[in-house]
């Protein structure tokens, strides 16, 4: 518990962090300029401060080093910087004559240094075989210094420098690899969003293709009974008022049937789009449960079914049943975590009436509301359709896991 806390508690702070941090970046993008004259002015007035306040004279070999040189040095080892950004492999061929002249003359100015900076941004920005001329670049003025001052053994000096070149050539390649990963994942987080909408497109444009199609068979099919059936009685109401009785009875039978299933398509029905036709596919059903349930095996979920009667159900409650324990175990496999089992109860009664009870052992809980409107959402717009209802939430303890329970009714005559 002390430790989820702790995570709890740090959270915020790290997402405070992060927003402070981008806030920095966005405003670098927008006046790098700006920032570029603080960073160069900050330097350039420690430079100063060390020529001024004879800091410099602390590590010379020289210190009759004219004031004219000094400063002369002091502004060329800090200028530059000012473009460093943008062209850093020419900032460190500007800074090297400086270096040679520091280290020929024995100034030793700790200015030097900033060009361990500008190694840093050849390291972020230029292709990393830039690297191989700036090492000895760098190195130059210290073998320079060693041979004419002495000091130190030169393959000292020169190692220390080495090393200090490596660091800098290191962080800049660790930083760049940093914000080269960021950016793709920031493209496939953006290509994702894409894909997403998309999908979701296509999927609208789909289900309301499905009902359209649907629509026009109810239609077309229940008034071509009706038609044929009052053509038929139109001939018998003379001669056989019986039959012509029989028909209106068929006749008002069909269009309430009609009727019935064109109120559960519109209650499901949204605001009219332009899409474009898609093919026809067989719905599926109670058949095809076996190949969704091979499917979700070999993707790893273990599954145990257990059928109960006979199943006397028509197609719209086949699909009803298919994709409700499509989405329940879709849901499982995304939340409920490893070593997870689930369990599919189906029970057949009379005149369509149906109960399924999907179940897992795992420690996720699935999302019951997702943003999308799809996932449970849908299956309650489904079992609406056909006036059953549907229960999904965590099952009771000690157990522990979810649970989809979905009851259709038998079939009421319309």
């Amino acid at each position: 518990m002390d430790a989820v806390t702790e995570d709890r508690t740090a959270e915020p702070l790290t997402e405070y962090t992060q927003r402070i941090a981008q806030r920095v970046r966005a405003f670098d993008r927008r006046h790098p300029l700006l920032w570029d004259l603080h960073l160069t002015g900050f330097w350039l007035t420690a430079a100063l401060i060390d020529y001024a306040g004879g800091g410099w004279r602390n590590i010379a070999h020289n210190l009759d080093v004219p004031g004219w040189l000094l400063l002369t040095l002091s502004l060329g080892f800090t200028v530059p910087l000012l473009w460093r950004r943008g062209h850093p492999g020419a900032v460190l061929l500007t800074m090297a004559p400086f270096a040679l002249v520091n280290a020929w003359t024995g100034a030793i100015l700790q200015a030097t240094m900033l060009q361990l900076l500008v190694v840093f941004h050849i390291a972020l920005r230029l292709p990393l075989r830039a690297l191989y001329w700036s090492t000895p670049l760098v190195l130059a003025p210290v073998l320079v210094s060693s041979l004419r001052y002495g000091g130190q053994p030169w393959n000292q000096q020169l190692g220390a420098q080495l090393m200090s070149i490596a660091v800098a050539a290191l962080i800049g390649v660790t930083v760049r690899t940093r914000r080269n990963y960021t950016a793709a994942l920031e493209d496939r987080a953006r290509r994702l969003e894409i894909e997403r909408d998309q999908q979701a497109r296509i999927a609208t444009a789909a289900e309301r293709a499905r009902i359209a199609r649907e629509m026009h068979d109810i239609i077309g099919h229940n008034l071509s009974v009706i038609t044929g059936l009052a053509d038929g009685g139109r001939y018998a109401a003379g001669k056989s008022p019986e039959r012509a009785a029989q028909a209106l009875d068929a006749i008002g039978t069909t269009s309430r049937q009609a009727l019935g299933e064109l109120r559960r398509l519109l209650d499901v029905l949204r605001d009219d789009d332009t899409t474009r036709p898609a093919e026809r596919t067989p719905q599926p059903g109670l058949t095809d449960l076996d190949q969704l349930i091979d499917g979700v095996r070999s993707a790893g979920l273990p599954v145990h079914t257990r059928v109960e009667g006979r199943a006397t159900l028509p197609p719209g409650r086949q699909l009803t049943v298919f994709r409700v324990v499509q989405e329940a175990l879709t849901n499982t496999l995304k939340h409920a975590g490893p070593e997870t089992t689930s369990e599919i109860s189906i029970a057949h009664g009379d005149k369509g009436a149906v109960t399924v009870t999907i179940t897992d052992t795992g420690k996720g809980t699935p999302p019951s509301a997702p943003s999308d409107g799809r996932g449970i959402p849908g299956m309650r717009e489904r079992t609406a359709l056909y006036g059953g209802t549907l229960e999904a939430g965590p099952r009771p303890r000690p157990e522990q896991g979810w649970r989809v329970r979905l009851h259709l009714p038998e079939e009421t005559p319309q």
